[in-house]
């Protein structure tokens, strides 16, 4: 690699203080907040985070199915640890994974009437907590201001995939 191509700490844009500062704490919100709302499903639920958007986002589709590789996608996991978890949802009787008939080189992930059922009783326990954690804590000016930069946010992360 040339001197031209290779970047250097002096060629190097730092955050400033408040960039830092903003930087700082959407890393905390990032890091955190599956954690929290985890721990509250667990405790009531015997949900993990994940484990509930997966069972949401099954919820949520016609016929309640998704092949794994969309709900590895929708679920932002890789498709193993995708596949780990599902194991252990079939354990509870909560998903089954079958053969796409469309094409059998893909699994469709189904939830079960017993996944629906848990879905169905973890999703206002989760709601309440989203509420406490986030929304209370911002006025309507705030939420707009937030959801207008995690898009751009989004839209740049989609740009970079």
């Amino acid at each position: 690699m040339s001197a031209e191509e290779t970047s250097t700490s002096a060629d190097t844009e730092w955050l400033n203080p408040d960039e830092l500062q903003t930087w700082r704490a959407l890393h905390g919100v990032i890091s955190a907040l599956p954690d929290v709302l985890g721990s509250q499903l667990r405790r009531e639920v015997n949900l993990s985070f994940l484990e509930y958007y997966v069972l949401a986002c099954l919820s949520e589709q016609p016929d309640r199915t998704l092949r794994m590789s969309q709900l590895a996608i929708v679920a932002s996991s890789e498709l193993s640890r995708l596949s780990h978890l599902m194991r252990r949802l079939e354990t509870r009787g909560l998903v089954r994974r079958v053969p796409d008939p469309a094409d059998g080189r893909f699994t469709l992930a189904l939830l079960t009437e017993a996944g629906l059922e848990l879905a169905t009783k973890a999703a206002p326990i989760h709601v309440k907590h989203v509420r406490h954690l986030v929304f209370d804590v911002l006025n309507e000016t705030e939420q707009r201001a937030l959801r207008g930069a995690l898009t751009k946010i989004v839209s740049r992360l989609i740009e970079d995939l």
